[in-house]
């Protein structure tokens, strides 16, 4: 590939490039931080994209972590720097970048949540109406109700304490 001065970016403006489902250039960590991996590393052993573990040792190539989610629960493992590579199409050049696959995680989408069994879960809607099925998942990731804490706004901004489950009624029309 020939490189000209109008196809080559600065270090600065690479490493300050923030990509879905890839770490940020640059991860602050310390012992005792609870993370998620963004990556499936072993899934045979429940290293998935999503599971929660939390630092116990750093070092410059490898981290080493207890899982806290999950069927693994307790088990320690090593986390290696890999070499990462968005999937997003609209970034016009080939981004690889060698980093841990986590991200930091003290909160989570309620996405990222299905599969997971929480003693505490704080439920913030910024807006009262989201997706059918996602009240049902975000509320049914706590073990006991009273583990469950849900803030509600309304459009203005005002705490509220009900909202609304989506049902999209186009979707019973061929049954």
């Amino acid at each position: 590939m020939l490189i000209r001065p109008d196809n080559v970016y600065p270090p600065d403006v690479l490493n300050g490039l923030k990509v879905s489902g890839m770490p940020n250039h640059k991860l602050v960590l310390k012992v005792g931080v609870p993370i998620m991996l963004l990556r499936n590393l072993d899934q045979k052993n429940g290293l998935c994209n999503g599971t929660r573990l939390q630092v116990v040792k750093l070092g410059d190539r490898i981290i080493e972590a207890k899982v806290i989610s999950g069927n693994n629960i307790g088990t320690r493992t090593f986390i290696p720097r890999i070499n990462l590579s968005p999937s997003d199409k609209r970034i016009p050049f080939k981004l690889q970048r060698r980093q841990f696959p986590i991200v930091v995680c003290f909160a989570m989408t309620i996405n990222k949540s299905q599969g997971q069994s929480l003693s505490k879960v704080g439920l913030f809607l910024k807006q009262p109406v989201f997706t059918h099925g996602q009240l049902y998942v975000a509320v049914s990731r706590v073990k006991s109700m009273d583990g469950l804490r849900m803030l509600i706004l309304d459009v203005e901004g005002n705490v509220i304490n009900k909202t609304t489950n989506v049902v999209y009624k186009e979707i019973f029309s061929n049954l």
